[in-house]
């Protein structure tokens, strides 16, 4: 446990060093962010089998799978030349819960009868890379496009706990499980802006409509927030995400529908170089 206090020491020890207030330029060669992000998914999920299309399955309400969570995120930045970064970010989401079914629920073939008590488990991964040309700035902001590619890897578990008589199933339980990977490709434009000596304006925004490795998918993300540097190679960022995407697959291991909405409040602490 005190090795997990260290890091955390390191960084309270930096913001409450005296430094030098300096003018904060729109772009940072190297920046990395950590903090909280304070989130709500509302994922809506259908999974066919061989025989029966499944039922769209709210995680929310027919599963009791909490939507809204505090996460921890990471993010860093890197611009080796003067128009030209790059990025990743990566965070987590995993849930759990025991919900009795108000419906019947088909899943992969297996029928979850209503009245039944299920277990459900959720786990989202989501790791983002990007691209920004900036190609248009002056001393106060900068203003360029954007290719970004976010590969989600969701995970869903459901297994029958009761019947419905309120018995447990015991060794005769039905367990079924979904496993896939989503790419979310993104074209838009990234904004940089500099109105303070030490406040930062920062604005992403993306679009696509695409097909790759038979997923249809349409993707939509955007990002506003602001950051303040009261200090030279540190400051605080607190910024708005907004993801959703609707998804159609035909593969091997998974058909059906994903739609997954993805919302919340960033809190962090930003070093930059």
């Amino acid at each position: 446990m005190r090795h997990d206090r260290q890091p955390c020491a390191a960084l309270l020890a930096l913001l409450l060093l005296p430094g030098t207030v300096a003018a904060i330029e729109p772009l940072d060669r190297v920046s990395f962010s950590v903090g909280s992000y304070v989130s709500r998914f509302d994922t809506r999920l259908r999974a066919d089998g061989e025989l029966f299309d499944g039922t769209r399955v709210d995680l929310s309400r027919d599963l009791g799978l909490d939507p809204d969570g505090s996460l921890a995120f990471a993010r860093a930045s890197w611009r080796p030349f003067d128009r030209h970064e790059f990025g990743l970010s990566y965070f987590n989401n995993d849930v759990a819960s025991e919900h009795r079914l108000q419906r019947d629920i088909v899943f992969d073939d297996e029928l979850y009868q209503a009245g039944a008590t299920v277990h459900a488990h959720y786990d989202l991964d989501a790791i983002e890379a990007y691209y920004t040309w900036w190609g248009f700035s002056s001393q106060n902001w900068a203003l360029g496009p954007r290719l970004g590619l976010t590969l989600y890897r969701v995970d869903l578990g459901l297994g029958l706990e009761l019947d419905v008589n309120g018995n447990p199933v015991g060794s005769d339980a039905v367990e079924d499980s979904f496993s896939g990977d989503l790419p979310a490709p993104t074209l838009g434009a990234g904004w940089r802006w500099t109105p303070a000596q030490d406040w930062r304006i920062a604005a992403d925004a993306g679009w696509l409509n695409t097909t790759i490795n038979r997923i249809d998918g349409t993707v939509g993300y955007g990002r506003l927030g602001v950051e303040w540097y009261p200090w030279r190679n540190a400051g605080l960022m607190l910024d708005y995400n907004y993801t959703r995407i609707h998804a159609s697959t035909d593969r091997n291991h998974f058909t059906g529908h994903l739609n997954l909405r993805n919302s919340g409040l960033r809190l962090g602490l930003v070093l930059r170089y």
